[in-house]
């Protein structure tokens, strides 16, 4: 999501700590920083925009010294501003930060602090960990991170210097990633390789509850508890393009594994800690106007139109509100029926989608709040909307979408659930057991990636086909349609999804022998009314894989390959789904010798008509 670059040494820090953010600009950013220790202590300098904002201030007024932090930073709580970028400090100027990541419990850390005296100048989360750790100070700064990181919960990884101990660096990694590069009389840290790659390929790569302690002299690994690490180096041998992807062939496939993640960063701190219910006051939507809505719209393009086709599903079942979805590029032209008792969902990955966009300002014109669902803090449609639940999925580089799409359900998950605590309509019990499976779905999406291989296979037999048909009912003709388009724009196999029940309307016309079908069966009230339109392809030759929950056999007997997903709740299925469908449409491309990362004729963001 954000980038850290940080170094002690000889050398001049600020050259270096540039150069190292601009390898990470493949993260995307909105603002940049750094903090450097001068003659004249610890300085900060830092911009809204892009890196060259940030040289231009710098070539104004540079900063000397050999030991520094920097920071592209991904605006998650606060508005991209020079104020709310990092690093961060506390009120002496004696600490600075950087950190990628959320503190959930950053509320009641300030309020704590404030009480104390503390007087905070930005909207972030960040500021709170300079302020933190001044107060625990005592001499030591290892000590004091250690203690303050005890007081912190969520995902994380720091840089932290103290202008007390100008020779040290200190980093930690909890849930967020983090490596450490070891030169010869100068060290590094960084949130990922390419930062440290023009200086070494001698790193440490810190595991989850891990934390270094670098001078330019040495590094020392220890636990959050003080204990010393022993640990062999790791000689990177990638390229920068391959570092870049993490090790990954391309990006799609690296943000196909990014997805458990992107599930964690965008729950997050919406889960009341006790997990009995969702919290997600940063919406700034009040009881009041939540009882108001009588009708909802969800308007959204391509990937993000069919998440809200999950997102309706999900609304209707767990707040009984009726639900329309619309393509954004038709919704102002059928003169859609809104009024103030609507409430208009826009989702968009970019926040800068052209039709999303003008559907927004139609519905704002006609009297209807907006929320919208973004991956972006300080786009176009976060800053128009009345209310905002922003995906923490991270950017994402390739042009068909994986983790934002699945980040978009999570989100409305969560406001669905949100919706049923505030009107009542579903009993605590029932939401708490929908929390309790929501925290365990980044493990069951490990668990399908760690099967990835299997569905080489699949992907090489519908790789030899022109044509090819999806089939689900219910929740699993939602994710058909995305598994579909995925197929479609990479792989530029023509594919087409269908509700289940509509094959004897038309479509079993289409149908011949060795025909590619993939069927959704993880439908459980649905599932015997699945395999009975599987038999109806079967019987006119079609050949058929399908993807079944764990647990169920029946499916299994139906078709010609089955892939199985864990178990979890029939409402939440989707999220698990559609993974293997995403994985079926890389190697699919992969097959045919496609671009993976940037299909023919396509554009990441949509920005006109």
């Amino acid at each position: 999501m954000c980038g850290i670059v940080g170094y002690v040494g000889k050398r001049n820090s600020q050259n270096i700590l540039i150069e190292g953010l601009k390898k990470l600009e493949y993260r995307g950013y909105d603002s940049a920083g750094v903090a450097v220790f001068t003659e004249n202590g610890l300085q900060v300098k830092k911009s809204k925009g892009r890196l060259a904002n940030l040289e231009s201030k710098l070539g104004e007024s540079p900063l000397n010294g050999s030991i520094g932090i920097g920071h592209t930073r991904w605006a998650t709580h606060g508005k991209p501003s020079d104020v709310n970028s990092h690093p961060h400090t506390d009120n002496s100027n004696k600490f600075s930060v950087v950190h990628n990541g959320i503190i959930e419990n950053y509320v009641s850390l300030k309020e704590e602090l404030i009480a104390k005296g503390h007087v905070f100048v930005s909207e972030t989360d960040t500021e709170v960990i300079s302020h933190l750790i001044a107060s625990l100070y005592e001499g030591d700064i290892v000590k004091a991170v250690q203690q303050a990181v005890k007081r912190m919960s969520g995902a994380f990884a720091l840089g932290v210097l103290t202008e007390y101990e100008p020779e040290k660096l200190v980093a930690v990694r909890l849930s967020s990633p983090l490596i450490i590069g070891v030169g010869e009389g100068e060290n590094f840290i960084g949130s990922d390789i390419p930062a440290i790659l023009d200086y070494t390929r001698n790193v440490y790569i810190l595991n989850d509850g891990e934390m270094a302690v670098l001078t330019k002299d040495g590094v020392e690994l220890m636990t959050l508890e003080g204990n010393f690490i022993s640990r062999e180096l790791f000689y990177v041998d990638w390229d920068i393009m391959t570092a870049e992807k993490a090790g990954f062939d391309h990006f799609m496939m690296k943000e196909i594994h990014d997805q458990p993640k992107a599930y964690r960063d965008t729950m997050g701190a919406r889960l009341d800690p006790s997990g009995s219910k969702v919290v997600l006051d940063e919406m700034n939507m009040s009881e009041e106007q939540i009882r108001a809505i009588r009708n909802v719209h969800i308007i959204a393009c391509g990937t993000a139109y069919h998440a809200g086709l999950v997102g309706k599903s999900i609304i209707e079942k767990l707040a009984r509100i009726p639900v329309e979805v619309d393509v954004a590029s038709e919704y102002r032209y059928r003169e859609p029926i809104i009024n103030k008792d609507t409430l208009v969902i826009v989702v968009s990955q970019s926040g800068e989608t052209a039709d999303t966009l003008a559907a927004l300002r139609e519905a704002k014109r006609n009297g209807a709040a907006v929320l919208a669902i973004t991956n972006v803090v300080g786009s176009s449609v976060a800053r128009e909307a009345d209310h905002v639940i922003v995906t923490w999925a991270g950017p994402e580089i390739a042009v068909a979408s994986t983790k934002a799409y699945t980040s978009q359900l999570i989100a409305f998950y969560l406001f669905g659930l949100q919706l049923a605590q505030t009107l009542g309509t579903q009993d605590a019990g029932f939401i708490a057991n929908v929390i309790a499976e929501m925290k365990l779905l980044p493990e069951k999406v490990e668990q399908i990636l760690a099967q990835a291989d299997s569905i080489k296979g699949w992907a090489e037999q519908v790789a030899a086909h022109d044509n090819l048909f999806f089939i689900g009912r219910g929740l699993d003709y939602a994710v058909a349609l995305e598994g579909s388009l995925k197929l479609k724009e990479i792989s530029y196999i023509h594919s087409e999804a269908y509700a289940a029940g509509e094959l004897k309307h038309g479509t079993l016309a289409l149908i011949e022998d060795d025909v590619p079908v993939i069927a959704l069966g993880t439908q459980e009230d649905l599932l015997e009314k699945t395999i009975s339109n599987i038999k109806e392809v079967k019987a006119r030759g079609a050949h058929v894989f399908g993807v079944q929950s764990e647990g169920q056999t029946e499916l299994a007997k139906a078709v010609d390959g089955v892939f199985t997903i864990p178990r979890t709740l029939t409402l939440l299925t989707p999220a698990l789904s559609v993974i293997p469908l995403q994985l079926l449409s890389y190697y699919a491309s992969l097959a045919r010798g496609n671009d993976v990362d940037k299909p023919r004729n396509l554009a990441k963001s949509v920005t006109v008509e």
